[in-house]
């Protein structure tokens, strides 16, 4: 079977797993997750690359800012026992914006383009990329590995109407050379032991 890389962005899976949890984060082993999703393509993956950004702390963290860097940490210890994932992490950054903070994840997209970009040099032997995500900041780096002949597999979610709460650019999925729609099945595929 031939072999493929996983890009998976940790913040759109949460989103996604959260959705199709009805509010609640589904619990599911992303190695597990990434390796079904690999298996449906007919490929098998060789190594996953997962990209997240640590929750945001203050200079003097809240109890709930240190619950969610103690939860995350736990999270991410568990995810490195697999010698196949890669944890790439971005920052977390907080803006107040009138009355209310709004948290963004910063430097997670430029991570996921470099190491696409290094695919062909680190990986000459793949020929296959699966990219869970839905930005259609991937599109240059996307086009740019096609022209090295490899085929990218964009594996999304999306609602049809723009005031849906997920959306995925048509410039983005006409970049790619296949795209599948994700359900809430392959996430309960992936069960957590």
């Amino acid at each position: 079977m031939e072999h493929t890389l996983v890009f998976l962005d940790g913040g759109f899976l949460s989103k996604i797993s959260k959705h199709f949890g009805n509010g609640k984060y589904l619990v599911y082993d992303i190695v597990k997750f990434a390796k079904n999703i690999a298996k449906k393509q007919n490929l098998e993956c060789k190594r996953m690359y997962y990209y997240n950004a640590p929750p945001f702390q203050s200079a003097n963290p809240t109890k709930e800012e240190e619950t969610r860097k103690k939860k995350y940490d736990q999270f991410v210890e568990k995810l490195c026992e697999s010698k196949e994932i890669i944890l790439r992490e971005g920052r977390c950054q907080r803006l107040k914006l009138s009355n209310y903070f709004v948290y963004k994840q910063k430097a997670v997209d430029s991570l996921v383009v470099i190491d696409l970009m290094s695919v062909p040099i680190q990986h000459p032997e793949i020929k296959k990329i699966i990219l869970i995500a839905s930005d259609s900041d991937f599109v240059p780096v996307i086009f740019k590995l096609k022209e090295e002949n490899i085929k990218i597999i964009l594996c999304t979610y999306y609602e049809k109407g723009r005031e849906e709460t997920f959306s995925t650019s048509n410039y983005l999925i006409k970049s790619v050379d296949k795209y599948v729609v994700l359900t809430k099945q392959d996430f309960e595929d992936a069960e957590l032991k």
